[in-house]
């Protein structure tokens, strides 16, 4: 509490502890220390109109933003008579150049980009939640550079409660996500444009953009979101009868979405193969073998928790899909 209040009382004589406060405001207890000083807030409000320096005016709109609360509530009967756009790529000006070729390269395949390559003006917060909202997808092009800025950070979690898809791409090498940005997308799968060749690479951004949309709200709450649209139902009672798309379905609809990854291109066979390899096999050498595969596939280690929730989950229906057949079988005799 008593070191908010001692940048408060810096922000006077040094402007740019404004640009600290807009980082600490994305904490929910300063951003109530900082609504509960009422001075402040007056300062906030008023300091913009008097002020000629945009870089001030811009980060004091950033604190504003974050001390705002109703978010959730902006322009939802708008969207039907405003500009949509397929991605809003989300960068670091100070990585504009490979940014671009990116952009160059998702235009050329056909997709309509917003991006902000001249570094907006006026309310900046505003016309960055407007683009957000006018948006599908949003590509976080992740760096050192990208997690330090407050812009960067604003845009992601608006993003974020937005429920926006996320589809993360690393575009500097030996770069880790850490801090804020890896809690937004740690259990995401991402691209690596370090890693491999840029056309490569593309592609690759261009099958994530493609894959189905999942929003991380729990286990449960994803199983009944998806059903209304795509009953796991559907799929055959014979797990040898499932084709590549009842594989995808059955996985996604599990919050299975690593496994979706890893076992791209399965029919129903190969994953009846892959679990009894799994079950009858040298489990630490199976493992060790997913795991390589995973990496290449994914960018990411293998999740044993993913792993064994997949396992569980298909004996489960083996055994449920023999009751079935049991219980037809039964019925077929009685009649």
């Amino acid at each position: 509490m008593h070191k908010v209040e001692l940048f408060i009382t810096m922000v006077d004589q040094y402007p740019i502890v404004y640009d600290i406060i807009w980082a600490l405001s994305f904490n929910q207890d300063i951003q109530q220390q900082l609504r509960s000083n009422t001075s402040f807030m007056t300062k906030l409000v008023h300091l913009p109109k008097h002020c000629d320096n945009e870089l001030i005016q811009k980060t004091i709109q950033g604190i504003l933003w974050n001390l705002e609360s109703n978010h959730g509530e902006r322009r939802q009967s708008c969207y039907g008579t405003e500009e949509r756009f397929d991605l809003m790529i989300s960068y670091s000006h100070k990585d504009e150049i490979i940014c671009r070729q990116i952009y160059d390269e998702l235009i050329k395949a056909g997709y309509r980009i917003w991006i902000d390559f001249d570094q907006m003006h006026g309310n900046v917060m505003d016309a960055m939640a407007q683009a957000i909202e006018q948006s599908n997808t949003i590509l976080i092009c992740m760096s050192e550079q990208y997690r330090r800025s407050n812009y960067c950070r604003a845009e992601a979690h608006y993003a974020f409660q937005r429920q926006l898809k996320i589809v993360p791409v690393l575009i500097q090498e030996h770069y880790q996500p850490d801090g804020w940005l890896l809690f937004l997308v740690g259990q995401l799968l991402y691209v690596d444009f370090t890693k491999y060749e840029f056309s490569q690479a593309i592609d690759m951004l261009i099958r994530e953009v493609k894959a189905p949309i999942i929003i991380d709200i729990g286990l449960s709450s994803v199983c009944s979101m998806i059903s209304q649209f795509a009953p796991i139902s559907t799929n055959p009672d014979n797990i040898l009868e499932w084709t590549e798309r009842h594989v995808q379905d059955w996985l996604v609809a599990h919050g299975l979405l690593q496994m979706s990854h890893l076992f791209a291109n399965f029919n129903g066979q190969s994953l009846f193969y892959m679990n009894e390899l799994i079950e009858k096999g040298d489990l630490q050498q199976i493992i060790n073998l997913l795991q390589e595969d995973c990496i290449r596939r994914t960018n990411q280690s293998l999740s044993l928790v993913e792993l064994a929730h997949f396992r569980a989950l298909f004996n489960q229906y083996k055994s449920s899909s023999k009751k079935l057949k049991k219980k037809s079988f039964l019925r077929c005799l009685i009649m």
